[in-house]
């Protein structure tokens, strides 16, 4: 059985050198799947931290009117 070891994906925010906000709604766009769903951390490629901020920001954006909860 062979082991596939893939290239570490860098973290978007870390590369950036700053966090995930409301504000920049376009950007929080790019983490969200078609149906509306936040992407996971494992496909996006972003650390631990900045996806627990990210979550929380999207849903921020979300209850302010700025991303909608359905993409339709």
């Amino acid at each position: 059985m062979e082991i596939k070891k893939t290239a570490k994906k860098s973290c978007y925010f870390c590369e950036k050198g700053k966090d995930p906000s409301y504000k920049n709604y376009e950007e929080l766009v790019r983490f969200i799947s078609e149906r509306g769903k936040i992407i996971g951390r494992r496909q996006t490629g972003i650390c631990p931290k900045h996806q627990r901020m990210l979550a929380r920001e999207i849903k921020r954006a979300r209850q302010l009117g700025l991303i909608p909860y359905l993409i339709i």
